[in-house]
């Protein structure tokens, strides 16, 4: 505790990135990148910007158009689409600040009720089965939060955040916020166990923070949407789950955070589980790059969950990491490594029932920007999973391949 305190009290001064704007304690607005959690603070975050009345308004999402294909015995292609967009409105005073936003996604339109072909991946099940190998859609409301800060010195501030529809203190932000993913559509193997919580159905969050160093609880909703993604469905609201997180920014260019959560059994039929226990850690670095006019960015990140009754814990690693190689080049990387159950998979008979599972994904991506309108970037990916032996008869082969090719449209 009196490490913390030192940390929440350091007066230091801010190295904000050029152009952001600030809040409370001289705190880059856009650190905050969703939820509660932060980035680092030379990471560039794209977005339209202006101001009404009192109120600064961002306004920021990605608009993605994709093939996608899958070999193996589970071959199977798509063409789709990945999307989001967010509106933040904030107001800041000089010891208050007041912030309100609303992330939307048109992907119940724009992929199969399913979701789009990911082999290795859990998703929601679909219609009343389990939807293996697929990564299913987002909300159609996929965040509706209004946070309030107060500063109670010159250091420390306090803040509550209240969404029925958010995220929780749990994980690093979520995959699509994250500057390392910039270029990858695609959700992570070990998006369970990382930020799977991004879209809790109720949640409040109190925190206390200072320039350097942010703790928080919160309480949340640890039901998971149903497979009417395009409805407003609060599963009843009950926070009857829990979670803890302490970030720490110790420079302008990494941040990093550690977190425990209990999530409540859930009963819905179609997604019934028992209790898990949920633990991490993940560490965010960027590196503006101006003769790039872009960044380089890298995330490592391991979470775990411990599902009741359970011996050990299922364990997740990911690396991940974006390098703006020119104006108009970039290069993208993944590498994983997941514990899946062979209830995850839909699998049974010989089957062990937890097994090791991984992929390594490499990917380029060619952009160019009409300057204050948008920008578009062209991307390719290739994905090589590694299977383990009792899994080859399903999948067809130790390296089955994941191949993605997009455009992507995306704020200046």
């Amino acid at each position: 505790m009196k490490v913390l305190l030192t940390l929440l009290l350091l007066q230091h001064e801010h190295n904000a990135a050029p152009g952001t704007t600030t809040s409370l304690l001289d705190v880059s607005q856009s650190r905050t990148a969703s939820g509660t959690a932060w980035i680092p603070d030379a990471a560039l975050v794209p977005g339209y910007h202006a101001m009404a009345g009192d109120w600064k308004l961002m306004l920021h999402g990605s608009a993605v158009l994709q093939f996608v294909r899958v070999t193996g015995t589970r071959a199977v292609s798509q063409v789709g689409s990945t999307n989001w967009v967010m509106l933040m409105a904030t107001r800041s005073g000089a010891a208050n600040a007041l912030r309100a936003r609303a992330m939307l996604t048109a992907e119940p339109y724009t992929l199969s009720g399913a979701g789009y072909p990911q082999l290795l991946q859990v998703a929601h099940p679909y219609r009343g089965t389990p939807a293996p190998d697929r990564q299913h859609p987002h909300e159609l409301f996929a965040e509706l939060s209004l946070a309030w800060e107060h500063a109670l010195t010159s250091g420390v501030a306090f803040s509550i955040y209240g969404a029925p529809v958010g995220e929780p203190a749990i994980g690093p932000v979520a995959y699509n916020h994250r500057p390392s993913a910039a270029y990858e559509p695609s959700a992570p193997l070990g998006h369970i166990a990382q930020d799977y919580t991004h879209e809790s159905l109720g949640v409040v969050t109190l925190g206390v923070f200072g320039r350097r160093a942010r703790l928080e609880g919160s309480v949340f909703n640890g039901s998971h949407p149903d497979e009417r993604h395009a409805n407003f469905d609060l599963q009843g609201g009950k926070l009857d789950s829990y979670a803890g997180r302490l970030t720490v920014a110790a420079a302008a260019r990494t941040t990093a955070s550690a977190w425990f959560a209990y999530n409540a059994p859930e009963t819905a039929a179609g997604h019934a589980h028992g209790s898990l226990h949920r633990f991490g850690a993940a560490v965010l670095h960027s590196h503006a790059r101006p003769s790039a006019e872009g960044e380089w960015s890298t995330t490592l990140v391991y979470a775990a969950t411990l599902p009741q009754g359970a011996s050990e814990p299922l364990h997740t690693v990911l690396l991940e990491s974006r390098f703006d190689v020119s104006h108009h080049h970039a290069v993208f990387y993944r590498v994983e490594y997941v514990r899946r159950t062979a209830d995850e998979l839909a699998l049974t008979g010989s089957v062990p029932p937890e097994m090791t599972v991984g992929a390594a994904s490499l990917g380029y991506a060619w952009r160019t920007t009409v300057p204050r309108r948008f920008t578009l970037a062209a991307g390719a990916r290739i994905t090589v999973n590694v299977v383990p032996a009792p899994l080859r008869p399903f999948y067809g082969s130790a390296n089955p391949l994941g191949l993605l090719a997009y455009l992507r449209l995306s704020p200046p």
